[in-house]
């Protein structure tokens, strides 16, 4: 029996599952409705494919979740952690205090207290002022018992870490490394309160990660399947659950992306617009070389603007008349191109579309998002600023190169098999000195 890989898709209103072997035929499928228990239906979805006589539990070797939910527990204010944030970013920040702009029942399930002190960076990596480490101090004695995790931001972090650096380590020494820490620098870009915003979601989504990940873990025990768990990342690429609990903002909008590259997997197509037609709602997007689009600037989570990389994906209610409207937003990317349809709705989409050279319906399309995650390969990334100038950019380009791939292998790419897949350089504007953020995406299977 060959290696199996089981992925499955965790939705609003269900639970896909299928099984995968290791020449990627499809061996089996399951869908459960959710019934509001999506723990529920998940268990019942791997018990489904389980039971189907192609799949041996004994030879499954890496089961991948694909989930949305952590994102509906964020809109509901259900399920979060309280986080202390700590911006170090003193005197300069003080006009928009942290979690200002949230709405405003979601900052009070989150928020157990906000601080900024002293300290951050210029962006050439110079510090602004000395941090100041007894403000903080005295802010940790006060926020209580109730705190669960902390968030840290500081101006300039993705240039010059090392404020945030001191500041976790001083909260480990003060709290224990029981309390979850999330630092800007690993999670955002550029601006401060994007990036302030994004690591706050981080670090108030764990506790959701990982109630999920033993809810999964139990009912993979049960039904005799020994094998590594992989949560599916925002762009549709996997990470070992592991990083997904100290990442887990990195899976709130993992739907779309794995159904975008479960639409390429089965149709063949590396450029093209996808739509995937859900019960209530359609996704529609853009395939660009095999991979889905990315949004451009800032992203909402929820009602919270944030810093995370998101595919350019448009949401519209399944049936409605402007589905066609935002197919021509997403063929902006790809004109005169195909368009591949997905997802059980496939007959809401016409055969033919202005615009549109063929319509792609691949076989199994339904069970997109369930195939997009067992297919995924394994990725990560990293971000830094630095001068523009040759040898300060050769410096940095070769430092995150390998920053994103010691990050893709702890996010449980094979070490032997990852490599480079996407340098991102641009110039940053406004600053009196030329300045570049570099971005690397290294990515490569499990096995």
């Amino acid at each position: 029996m060959s290696d199996l890989r089981i992925g499955i898709a965790s939705g609003t209103t269900g639970t896909d599952a299928v099984a995968i072997d290791d020449r990627d035929r499809l061996l089996a499928t399951a869908s459960v409705q959710a019934a509001g228990d999506v723990r529920g239906a998940i268990a019942a979805a791997i018990r489904a494919i389980v039971a189907d006589d192609a799949v041996v539990p004994g030879a499954v070797r890496w089961v991948v979740l694909g989930s949305g939910q952590a994102l509906e527990g964020v809109a509901a204010v259900q399920g979060v952690r309280k986080v202390a944030v700590v911006r170090v970013g003193g005197p300069l920040t003080l006009s928009v205090p942290p979690l200002a702009t949230w709405p405003s029942a979601l900052r009070d399930a989150v928020s157990a207290g906000e601080i900024v002190v002293a300290g951050g960076s210029e962006y050439d990596g110079r510090a602004m002022v000395a941090l100041d480490e007894d403000a903080i101090a005295r802010f940790l004695d006060g926020v209580g018992d109730e705190v669960q995790a902390i968030a840290i931001s500081g101006v300039f972090a993705p240039v010059s870490p090392e404020h945030e650096l001191a500041a976790a380590d001083l909260v480990r020494r003060k709290l224990g490394n029981l309390v979850h820490v999330s630092l800007s620098h690993e999670i955002g870009s550029i601006g401060l309160l994007e990036r302030e915003n994004a690591t706050v979601l981080n670090a108030a989504l764990g506790g959701a990660a990982e109630r999920l990940a033993v809810a999964v873990r139990a009912t993979l025990a049960e039904v005799g399947i020994d094998a590594e768990l992989f949560f599916a990342q925002n762009d549709g690429t996997l990470m070992v659950v592991e990083h997904a609990l100290r990442f887990p903002a990195l899976m709130v909008a993992s739907g779309p992306g794995t159904t975008i590259r479960g639409a390429a997997h089965l149709s063949g197509v590396g450029d093209a617009v996808v739509v995937a037609v859900g019960a209530t709602t359609s996704y529609v997007g853009a395939l660009v070389n095999g991979i889905p689009r990315e949004r451009t600037g800032p992203t909402e989570i929820a009602g919270v603007r944030t810093s995370l990389r998101l595919p350019d994906v448009h949401r519209v209610p399944t049936g409605d008349a402007t589905l066609a409207g935002a197919v021509e937003d997403a063929k902006a990317a790809q004109p005169a191109g195909p368009l591949v349809v997905v997802g059980r709705g496939q007959w809401l989409v016409p055969d033919r579309m202005d615009g549109v050279s063929e319509v792609i319906r691949p076989r199994d399309g339904e069970f997109a998002q369930a195939i997009g995650a067992a297919v995924g390969s394994v990725s990560g990334q990293f971000a830094r600023i630095c001068l523009n100038r040759p040898d300060t950019r050769r410096t940095v380009l070769e430092e995150v190169r390998t920053a994103a791939i010691a990050r893709a292998i702890d996010a449980g790419a094979h070490p032997d098999t990852v490599a480079v897949v996407e340098v991102d350089e641009a110039p940053l504007t406004y600053l009196f000195h030329p300045a570049l953020r570099i971005r690397v995406r290294a990515a490569g299977p499990c096995w």
